[in-house]
Formats: structure tokens, sequence, C-alpha cells
């Protein structure tokens, strides 16, 4: 037998040519699929003299993925198994999982899941192989004549993106296989791989939901079926995995918006348009307010743009061209018709603003511009609107009518590294007034096929950048051709209390704008030169933070937001008027408080209070109203008695002024 060499994980070795990767890498039982070459492929694949190979964990982003795909595959065959006629529609990995869209006879429901799951464990357990095939379209569309999506799919083969990259794309059309304990095919799937080495390598998967999709997520498409899983390399991922899906389901922002009276989306104003209570309208007040108050202590000027505008405006700054399938269809105005109903004048197109970026560059333009006025920094809290489908509407995170705290910062190119540099320490110091402390940073850095802008431009952005986020002592992550066509941009990655990973502010250098504008500013020589425009977007929507922060304290506000900071408790009606003049005081001071005078006996009252996971309860009794004092429980149940109302409301205001949580 002749022998080849290649490069194992970094070390040359000699093997025979037959052998294959999964005879490489059997002693280590994490490795589940390879590099060869720099290509992602399966641990069966062939090797040549010179290969350069690499062992990938079932753990690294890339196994997990591919663990996840090759689960999709599994529960796409049990499905077909107990639903014998289902058509296939793709299933791809996904965050923390996967999903599988299907054409069956009848909806599935939740028996069904726990029949495709017993139906999966077994394939599990019968280990068998994933085989890759290479096809070519005619006998590809021969063989699946009766799956329909899988053949509309083959058309588009080598144009194929996101999701249904997992079925085509590339220069092949593969098949694979999984074959029996006799080497011979149970089950054939369109798919373009890789795949775990067989599918006893699954090792802990459950199935999560069904829901309604529409195919290739188009409202012109058929209504499918999708199942969504997830799989982990353990059972203790998984339970882990579950515990925290669970805990997440307890803070879901939706569920506390309703149970604490914040905000609802009434379906007389439509899907993802949400209105606030009272109490909602307290913490959003609140938010703003601070937001308001440092942006002051920053030297930001603060600016206002109407909800409308003439398409002109959009099609100069080019979102016309590269959002329109995110905005909202044009309204058209003025108008004037003759009386037999022919058009005397035609009327202009309007849209509601997708962005407030525009109207801040006429603001600019708007007379002529010194150097010694910049850098100016120009900041709104301006509501926007998006055309979002309505499968990725979630609650306050994901609107389509939504309030940004927007800002654009004009400079000059020899202010814009220090501006970089403040503006980020800026937005970190002020997510962490809210509460947030857990951040990473990732870069997105241009992509040359889809930008604009000289190359010494976005060369000096991007250091600054970097250096500005190097500066802050954080992870920094690289993502490589992330980049809008316009320029660079940092993001603020920030964890919340359970874990999970949200993305917070954006600061972005902006190379187009300013040119599709014609923005100037006079140079200290006299002449006439373009400025640097940066996007800073803090919260990136008041909205989607409020749902953020509902999350993160579970509910739980810290004093300063909380929209009830105090409610005061008699321990009998007989003590209701004391305690309104003690809330009188606290109200003088400043504290938002209300006075619980219900029929409603003590201990059900200071349940009541805890379950609007109020920060204060002042109970007063005979004792209490005799020495002027009053009983101070906090939210966790603690309790200390006696405290006199001075030392109460000191106690309130230092907690508020300091932003604590309790």
């Amino acid at each position: 037998m002749s022998q080849i060499s290649i490069t194992v994980d970094g070390s040359t070795v000699t093997i025979d040519s037959e052998q294959r990767p999964t005879q490489i890498f059997a002693e280590n039982k994490e490795i589940v699929v390879c590099k060869i070459n720099g290509v992602l492929m399966d641990l069966w694949t062939d090797l040549k003299d010179g290969d350069v190979v690499e062992g990938i964990s079932i753990s690294s982003p890339e196994g997990l993925a591919v663990l996840r795909h090759s689960t999709a595959h599994v529960m796409a065959q049990a499905v077909q198994q107990v639903f014998p006629g289902t058509r296939l529609g793709i299933g791809p990995p996904i965050t923390d999982g996967f999903y599988y869209d299907f054409d069956p006879e009848n909806a599935f429901n939740p028996q069904d899941l726990e029949k495709i799951e017993s139906a999966m464990r077994k394939i599990v357990k019968e280990g068998q192989r994933f085989k890759r095939r290479v096809t070519n379209e005619a006998d590809a569309l021969k063989e699946l004549s009766h799956e329909p999506y899988k053949c509309e799919l083959i058309g588009i083969k080598g144009g194929s993106t996101d999701e249904t990259s997992v079925e085509v794309g590339g220069t092949e059309l593969t098949i694979y296989d999984n074959l029996g304990r006799d080497g011979k095919p149970v089950w054939s799937d369109l798919c373009r791989g890789p795949h775990l080495p067989s599918t006893k390598h699954v090792p802990a998967f459950k199935l999560m939901r069904s829901a309604a999709a529409y195919w290739r997520g188009s409202e012109k498409n058929p209504m499918l079926q999708r199942i969504y899983g997830t799989a982990w390399p353990s059972q203790d991922e998984l339970n882990a995995h579950l515990e925290l899906l669970a805990e997440a389901e307890k803070r879901d922002h939706r569920r506390l918006g309703q149970e604490l009276d914040l905000f609802s989306f009434p379906e007389e104003i439509g899907s993802g348009l949400a209105v606030f209570h009272p109490k909602g309208g307290i913490i959003r007040r609140a938010m703003e307010d601070y937001s308001r108050k440092r942006h002051e202590e920053e030297e930001y000027e603060f600016v206002y743009s109407p909800h409308l505008t003439k398409a002109a405006l959009f099609q100069k700054s080019g979102h016309l061209d590269w959002y329109s399938e995110g905005m909202y269809p044009p309204m058209i105005m003025d108008e004037e018709l003759h009386a037999d109903g022919t058009i005397k004048r035609a009327g202009q197109q309007y849209y509601m603003k997708p962005m407030n970026c525009p109207f801040h560059n006429l603001i600019f333009q708007s007379r002529q511009r010194s150097y010694r006025e910049l850098p100016l920094r120009l900041f709104e809290f301006g509501t926007v609107y998006r055309y979002e489908k309505s499968g990725v509407l979630h609650g306050i995170t994901r609107a389509r009518g939504f309030t940004q705290d927007d800002a654009h910062i004009y400079c000059t190119k020899e202010q814009m590294a220090g501006e970089l540099d403040s503006l980020l320490t800026f937005v970190l110091n002020l997510l962490r007034d809210y509460g947030l402390q857990d951040f990473y940073l990732e870069l997105s850095t241009r992509n040359p096929e889809k930008s604009v802008g000289e190359d010494s431009d976005w060369n000096e952005a991007t250091e600054a950048l970097r250096k500005a986020a190097l500066a802050q002592g954080l992870e920094l992550v690289l993502d490589e051709g992330g980049a809008a066509f316009y320029g660079p941009k940092i993001s603020v990655q920030a964890k919340d209390a359970i874990g999970r990973t949200w993305q917070m502010s954006t600061i972005q250098v902006d190379f187009q704008l300013p040119q599709r504008f014609e923005l100037e500013f006079s140079a200290a020589d006299g002449s006439r030169q373009r400025p640097v425009m940066i996007h800073r977007a803090l919260f990136g929507s008041i909205e989607r933070f409020f749902g953020v922060l509902t999350e993160h304290y579970s509910g739980a506000f810290p004093p300063w937001l909380a929209p009830v900071q105090v409610v005061a408790i008699p321990v009998a009606d007989t003590f209701n008027d004391y305690l309104f003049d003690v809330a009188k005081k606290l109200k003088a001071a400043g504290i938002r408080v209300e006075v619980d005078a219900s029929d409603d006996r003590m201990q059900k009252k200071v349940r009541n209070a805890q379950m609007q996971k109020v920060p204060f309860m002042l109970i007063a009794g005979e004792e209490d109203m005799n020495s002027g004092a009053v009983s101070f429980r906090y939210r966790n149940g603690e309790q200390k008695n006696g405290i006199p109302i001075a030392q109460a409301i000191e106690e309130i205001l230092e907690t508020i002024s300091t932003r604590k949580q309790v």
C-alpha cells in the first residue's frame, strides 16, 4: 500500500494513502469534523499527499454547527419515518440549535414532537454513517422529483445565501446518504455538508417547539411547519441550556411587561408597535432623563426632526438603494386632480423615516460651518419606523416603531481618533450606570466587495477604532468584512445577569454621507474641507434597551428606575392617615411612593408589593406612629424596625442618587 505525507494539527506525518481523517483522529472522540487545506470537510474525506489537516472539536463553534446541522438531518429522517409523505424544506443550524422546515399533511402538535424525538433516538442509537455523494443537476432533479422544495433549491445552486447555503452552494451538488449497518442507504437528503461521521456522535438533543414559517422567508411562498431543536456535546450542557431557557422565560420582558403593567401591543394598533402604560412611562422617562443629563455634560446639542420626509432625502442619502425593503411603502401626498379625475399635478412620495442621520446632515448643512465649531455633536431621541417581517418581531426588542438615542458627531480627521476614544469611554460608562457591567467589543472591518471610499480613509478609521477599543482593556473580537458599506464599526456586546449577550451601542465612521450631502466646513487655512461623520446609538433604541433591562433585572428595577420606589403599608386602617403624612414627605423629597389603603390584610399588601417588585416597603403600626418612625422592609425580605422618618428618606434618596440595586 502506498503512503502519503500530510500535516495534522501542525505536525507532519506519513500515513497509508487509504487512511481517512476518521482513522487519524480515532483516539480523540472530541474531533467530529476537520479542515482540509482550510476547508471544512467530513472525517470520511479522501486525503492526498501534501494535505494540511486540522481536527475540529465538537465543542468549537464550527463543531457545534456541524453537530446541530447533523441533528437537523436526523430529525428530518425521523419526521419522514413517523409521517410518511412529508416533504422537506431546509434545516440549518442556528444560534444554540437548529430547525427544519416541513410540508406535512397536518400541522405538528406537542405529541407529534414526542414521537419524532423517540424516532430520533433510535436513529442515533443505530449509528448510521453520513456519506457524501456528488451528483449533477439532472440526476438530482430526477432523484428528488418527489421533493419540490429541494428541486427549487437545486435551481439556485451557486447563488444561495444564508440558511439555504447548508443545502446547496459552491461548485458541486451533493447528497448525503444515511447508511445502515449493512452499508446500504436508508435515507437521503440534498445537502452541502459537512456532517458528523455517524449519528452516534449526536450526544444530547431536544426538540423545543413547532411554528408556522413561510418557505424561504417570503410571504409569497407556501406556509410550512418549522420544528426547532437544540443539540449539545453532552447531556450536562443540554441540561444547563434548558435551565437557562427556563430562567430566560421567567425574565421574558413580554410577560413581565404585562404582569408589571409596563406596556402592551394593542391589536388595534398593529404588530411591533407598543404603547407604554404609566408605570412603563415612568421607567422610560427616568432612562431618557438621565441620558439627557449625561449628554449635556458631554457637550451634545439636542435636535429634533420630523417623522416624514419627501423621497428625495432618502434617495440622496442612499437609503432607498440600500434599505428600501426595510422601509414602509411611500405615501402619495399633495396630488391635485382635474374635475374628470385626471392628474392636474403629480403628488410627492413621502416616507416614514427609518433613520435620523439624513436629517442631522441637513442641520449641519443649514449654514456655513467653521472648524472652530468642531467637533459638533448632535443628539436626538428620534422615533423611526422599519418594516420588519412578522416572523422576526419580538416584543419591544424587535419592533416596527421605536425611538433611537441617535447621535452624529462631525469632526476633522485630526480630531477623529480622540473623538472615538472619548466616545467609547462615554458609551461604556453610561451603560455601566444603567447596571450592565460585563462587556466585550467587536470591530467590524471593510468588505472590499460591498463598500465605498478610499483605502487610506478606511485604514485610518479602522486603526483609530482598534486603538480606542484596546484602550478600554476589554476583549476585542474581529468581525472581518462585517462593516456596513460606508465605514468600519465598533459594537459593544453586553452580557446580562444570566450570561446572554446583547449588542448594545454601535459607533460607526461614515465616509459616504458627508460626500452625498456635500458637507463642508471652513478650515483654519481658509480651505473648504469634508468633515468626518461618526454615527452613534448608545441604546440602539429606547424600547429595545428597556426590554433588555427588564430581563436583566427580571423586572426588579433598581430604585432609581423603579416606577414605584416605595409602598407604604399600614398594619391596620388606624394608621392610614399617619402613612399618608409620611408619603407627603417622601413625595416632597422627589420619591415615587404609594400608600396601600386597600381592604387587604397587611400580609397580602406585603405580598402584592413583592409581586410588583417594589424596592422598599415602609410599614407602620402604633409603636412606629408614636415614635415618628417606620419599619423598613426591603425587596429581599429583610426588615429594620423603628427607623426615624428622616433617616428612612435619607437612605432611600442615597440609594436612588447612587443608582444602587437593592
